[in-house]
């Protein structure tokens, strides 16, 4: 059983007033202690999944009261083992964020999604290394026709973060980090695009070579990939499983078409650079519309009431625009088969 420690500080707050606010949640063990100058300092270890809850109505009471800080903590093991809290009856209903979540099937706690969510997201050098990296070793896979190579570029899995926190963001109504996961994908793909058309400056690729025609001409099986992709990666945060391994799959839609399009570009091959720009294109909104979708189903939502419904509203006007762009590059893309 996956487990969680929060740790709060809360001033001039007695324990029988948190005891009260959280008697209701299946808490594996409490601790507190009281320090002279009126802090409440409290432990509180929690199933993995339950902690959301628990930080919602902790933050909820005291956010207000200054001096007050949460902390969580990943538990790796607790002696002796805990017992699983016991199950609600059937007729008892659970606090509304907690009957989302748990319908949904979302275990990671917001606090906690935003910080990892977040962390991938910062455009800095360690980041645009990472996305050369890959696009080097794509390019070489790419010329060569080489899947095992470009399966190996996937596994750094560089674009994975910042689509994810756009898709965060955008569910949140977060303007900080929308701003912050642009910044860092339009690096990234700047440093994709550069490499790529010098290489196709020094290699003059071939449109024609083989595994060229397929990454630069979309179809209903390229968009349903990115559209997998993009619930995969935020699955991958919102339930814990491992994010390298399903940034494969973000990567499978993104690199590839990227990369070949900046070989193309570089080779003169105007025309079937377009096509796997859009191809690429094609994938990024399918890959953010499909991970907007589920940080809903996965009920992710701000804390409060009024922050939820200016989400909401951002939430339908991003959907609009990236279904209206889907629409209009599905719509060049037949054109230029055409």
């Amino acid at each position: 059983m996956a487990l969680r420690l929060i740790e709060a500080y809360i001033p001039q707050v007695s324990w029988e007033t948190v005891e009260g606010i959280v008697a209701e949640k299946p808490l594996l063990s409490a601790w507190h202690e009281e320090s002279d100058n009126g802090y409440l300092h409290l432990r509180i270890l929690i199933p993995y999944e339950e902690s959301s809850p628990v930080l919602d109505l902790l933050e909820q009471r005291f956010s207000h009261v200054e001096g007050f800080q949460m902390i969580v903590l990943p538990v790796e093991a607790s002696i002796p083992r805990p017992e699983a809290p016991e199950e609600k009856p059937p007729e008892e209903e659970p606090a509304p964020d907690a009957a989302a979540q748990a319908e949904a099937g979302a275990k990671v706690a917001r606090e906690e999604l935003y910080e990892d969510i977040a962390e991938t997201a910062k455009p800095c050098r360690t980041y645009l290394l990472m996305v050369a990296l890959s696009a080097i070793v794509a390019g070489i896979g790419i010329l060569r026709n080489n899947t095992a190579i470009i399966v190996g570029a996937m596994v750094i899995a560089p674009l994975l973060g910042p689509n994810v926190a756009l898709a965060l963001a955008t569910t949140l109504a977060d303007g900080t980090l929308a701003r912050r996961a642009l910044k860092a994908l339009g690096e990234g793909i700047l440093v994709v695009l550069l490499i790529s058309v010098l290489w196709g400056l020094v290699m003059k690729v071939d449109p024609a070579m083989p595994g060229m025609p397929e990454r630069i001409q979309v179809g209903p099986g390229d968009s349903a990939l990115a559209l997998a992709s993009g619930c995969a990666g935020v699955l991958a945060f919102t339930t814990g499983a491992p994010a390298t391994l399903v940034g494969v799959m973000v990567a499978v839609a993104l690199l590839p078409p990227l990369v070949t399009s900046g070989l193309l570009l570089g080779s003169g091959h105007w025309t079937a650079a377009q096509g796997a720009l859009l191809v690429f294109l094609t994938n990024v909104i399918c890959v953010n519309l499909s991970g907007i979708v589920t940080f809903l189903f996965q009920g992710v939502r701000p804390l409060t009431w009024w922050e939820t419904q200016k989400a909401r509203r951002a939430t339908r006007i991003a959907i609009a625009i990236w279904v209206l762009l889907l629409l209009a590059l599905s719509g060049m893309i037949l054109l230029s088969q055409n």
